[in-house]
């Protein structure tokens, strides 16, 4: 695992793309702080640029880099959740533009996964994470049901978990509002 890490690194730290294993499903990712780089993720999955994406985070305390109003209750949230979720925070920041909602808002996700924590600890900095499909197209629930197209339009494919078939689910997604209320965007 630590070599695919390496190599992982190594591209998003030049701008690249990497299809990786999340605590999902296998997602697209790159630099979160890098416009070029999430334009090129919007490209390879044809969708369009005000549809915002998912940042990956390694830790809570990081939270407060990306977003300028935490409500506590986001900690709660994170701290109890049973599976992976995404929460929408507004008030973004210190992040490409073309990652931010037109609200300011942005989607984030403190990851329990073994490969994107230690990814995310080393690389120092959030990163995309967004199904591996084309906009639009099933997500697939497994390594081989994705697409060549996908494939052959990233730079680094992660050589770690393609074999496994633990059947896994895109995020639940909560969208959270400065005083704390929240609501459910997907369950």
């Amino acid at each position: 695992m630590r070599e695919e890490i390496n190599k992982a690194l190594e591209v998003l730290k030049n701008g690249g793309v990497i299809l990786y294993p999340t605590d999902t499903v296998w997602g697209i990712g790159c630099d979160a702080t890098n416009e070029d780089a999430v334009a090129k993720v919007n490209e390879i999955k044809g969708r369009t640029a005000d549809k915002s994406l998912i940042v990956l985070l390694d830790n809570d305390n990081k939270l407060q880099s990306y977003v300028t109003e935490i409500p506590e209750v986001a900690y709660e949230l994170i701290e109890y959740a049973e599976k992976p979720m995404t929460i929408i925070f507004s008030g973004a920041k210190n992040l490409a533009k073309n990652v931010i909602n037109v609200d300011g808002s942005v989607g984030i996700r403190i990851v329990k996964n073994d490969f994107c924590e230690q990814l995310l600890q080393r690389f120092r900095k959030p990163i995309v994470s967004t199904s591996a499909n084309i906009s639009g197209k099933t997500t697939p629930k497994f390594f081989d049901e994705i697409s060549e197209e996908i494939k052959d339009a990233v730079d680094y494919i992660v050589d770690y978990n393609q074999e496994d078939r633990t059947e896994k689910t895109p995020s639940t997604i909560i969208k959270l509002g400065p005083s704390g209320q929240f609501e459910f965007i997907r369950k």
